[in-house]
């Protein structure tokens, strides 16, 4: 039984899945508060010029 629980990979494999998914949550993360400030004024100066036509 022990022998077996040592061959089984299906555990494994679902903990390589999940980290492979939160590095990209984390990097997806990093990209978008990196770029949050830029979109902010990039959608204030549309308004804003959309407020004046």
């Amino acid at each position: 039984m022990f022998t077996r629980f040592l061959k089984e990979e299906q555990g494994a494999t679902a903990i390589e899945y999940g980290l492979i998914a939160s590095l990209i949550a984390v990097a997806i993360v990093a990209v978008l508060l990196s770029l949050g400030g830029k979109l902010t004024d990039m959608f204030t100066k549309v308004e804003t010029s959309l407020k004046t036509e």
